[in-house]
């Protein structure tokens, strides 16, 4: 069985994003630093960012993400477009972690009723990260 597991990359904030997603979603944050693995950047000032982190959530995501040091390219996404998507029948649940995402974002369709009965919005995190939540009896 092959595992899909999202890994976002951010230039100098992987810790405060991924802190940020422990605290709309739950769970479990592991973080270690270049700091943590010698020779791993070229400038010791970088020490302190993020080479993996890895967040287990209570309902089984597994999100992870790293900083994109000095010497490497980053480039921020372009052409296909990636959304993250939170899907089920609890809309409370969906709810809350919704209103702890928009803190910052960016709302691209409020949260509300969508024609085919569910709940459904859309917004763009204070990260750049599009999101997707659609709540109801079709995705049990």
């Amino acid at each position: 069985m092959t595992i899909l597991n999202p890994y976002l990359s951010f230039r100098d904030n992987a810790r405060e994003a991924m802190e940020f997603y422990q605290q709309a979603l739950g769970g479990d944050l592991q973080v270690m630093t270049f700091g943590d693995m010698p020779g791993m950047v070229e400038d010791e000032a970088e020490n302190a960012l993020v080479m993996h982190s890895m967040l287990t959530t209570p309902d089984g995501l597994v999100l992870m993400g790293s900083d994109t040091p000095a010497h490497m390219e980053y480039q921020a996404p372009q052409g296909v477009s990636v959304s993250l998507s939170g899907s089920g029948s609890d809309e409370s649940s969906l709810r809350g972690v919704w209103d702890k995402l928009a803190d910052g974002a960016t709302i691209t369709m409020p949260f509300g009723p969508a024609p085919w009965g569910d709940q459904f919005g859309m917004l763009v995190d204070r990260f750049g990260v599009s999101w997707m939540f659609s709540a109801g009896d079709s995705q049990a």
